[in-house]
């Protein structure tokens, strides 16, 4: 049994202590933070103009609080006693009929790492009882203002938080303790299985749509029933789309495929792309590229530490991009003078990676879209990276007309950029590689 198995087998996900760490961000903050916080899980939702439930996706703040995977669920923890309460649904004899007996508090007890489980039509009253809310100078309750129910009443209470729990939680939430980073391992297990299934059956396949097929199959085979995020299968010249959607065209005459996908394990996220040939050989421009790829990659996992300043990471990639195009003869021109005039944006221009969790681009990086540096406007993190975190580097390089063309016709530009090499380039259509790293 390996480390990950045996952690998630043994313990439960550790509720209690996120909580309490969600408090002590609270407190950091707010020195007299006391009182209630207050979350409720995702809503079952119907289809419109259908009867059928809009596919379940749990809210990640309730998760992070609870670990429990249940619809139209809520939960409290008190700050000073330190008491986790989780409300389940009650047992409703209609819905049984169709999909068999719900989870009852005595078995949630067991399941989740919480002190308490109630039905949720005790909520209110939970609430509004002497040991809550009344009785407390000053009494607190703490809540998502647009993840409230419109029939939960907070009366009881002296105030109503309504602007720091989201922000704690997605604070917290950067730092991964043991049970999180097992979680993210296991996704990324059987992620691992469902690439290596779309590699072996690549050169045999017609259409992209084929090897999404094989990539589901072998996740939820594993166990991975739900997706981190739509799966990009991207050959050829779609492979310069940085989020690919289609995943339907013909694979035959494309040279790569490019597969960004990943499964997920009980709320959390895996998140890996890898770049390949068709036929089974790149050909000579596609390894030139990849090889380039493949360097910034490598280089960027290597400065990674805690502190580490991670605008300077991705500073770096564009630094070893610029250094291998020039190489190529696609950049011609000073490397120092190509990187302060940002023009190796037209085939890097992406940020290099992003928080992992239980969201793809979990929560915490501090990006900027309004920064009118180009090279840094898409870095969905910023600053240093502190111990524990999780974090993809996934470099690229794109030759993408839309983006490129308008480089070529810029002043600014265009006498760094050898139209005539990049024209033998155009078919690679993009090369991206992502792995991650969690720093301890």
């Amino acid at each position: 049994m390996d480390n990950t198995t045996e952690i998630l087998s043994t313990s439960k996900y550790p509720a209690k202590a996120h909580a309490a760490k969600v408090a002590s961000y609270l407190q950091s903050h707010s020195p007299f933070a006391d009182g209630i916080l207050y979350l409720e899980s995702q809503k079952t939702r119907i289809i419109e103009d259908n009867d059928e439930p809009v596919p379940f996706r749990q809210r990640r703040y309730f998760f992070y609080l609870s670990g429990c995977d249940l619809a139209d669920s809520c939960l409290t923890y008190d700050i000073r006693t330190k008491h986790l309460t989780l409300f389940i649904p009650p047992i409703n004899p209609d819905s049984v009929i169709w999909s068999g007996l719900p989870v009852s508090p005595a078995q949630a007890l067991k399941l989740y790492d919480v002190d308490d489980v109630r039905p949720t039509c005790d909520i209110n009253a939970y609430l509004a009882s002497r040991d809550v809310g009344a009785d407390r100078s000053g009494s607190c309750v703490w809540a998502i203002p647009e993840q409230v129910s419109d029939h939960i009443t907070f009366l009881a209470f002296d105030r109503k938080e309504v602007s720091g729990l989201k922000d704690a939680i997605e604070e917290c939430r950067v730092v991964k303790d043991e049970y999180e980073i097992a979680l993210i391992k296991k996704a990324n297990e059987v992620s691992a299985i469902a690439h290596t299934a779309v590699l072996k059956a690549v050169k045999h396949a017609r259409n992209e749509r084929e090897l999404e097929a094989i990539f589901l199959e072998r996740c939820i085979a594993n166990g991975a029933r739900e997706q981190a995020y739509h799966g990009i299968f991207a050959s050829g010249k779609n492979a310069a789309t940085l989020h690919y959607q289609k995943n339907n065209e013909e694979l035959v005459g494309k040279l790569n495929l490019l597969l960004d996908a990943g499964g997920e394990w009980r709320c959390y996220a895996s998140d890996i792309t890898r770049t390949f040939p068709i036929n089974g050989r790149f050909s000579k421009e596609s390894k030139e590229i990849f090889d380039i790829v493949l360097r910034m990659q490598r280089e960027c996992m290597n400065m990674l530490k805690e502190g580490v300043i991670w605008d300077n990471v991705h500073a770096r990639a564009h630094e070893i991009a610029i250094e291998g195009l020039l190489d190529l003869g696609i950049l011609r021109g000073g490397k120092k003078e190509i990187f302060r005039k940002r023009t190796s944006v037209a085939f890097f221009p992406h940020g290099l990676g992003h928080y992992l969790g239980m969201d793809t681009h979990d929560t915490g990086g501090h990006a900027d879209y309004e920064d009118t540096d180009g090279m840094f406007r898409y870095l969905r993190v910023r600053g240093m990276l502190p111990a524990g975190s999780v974090i993809t580097v996934e470099p690229g390089i794109y030759f993408c007309r839309f983006i490129i063309e308008p480089y070529l016709d810029d002043p600014a530009h265009k006498a760094y950029i050898d139209k005539k090499v990049l024209d033998r380039y155009w078919d690679v259509g993009g090369v991206r590689v992502e792995g991650e790293c969690d720093l301890w």
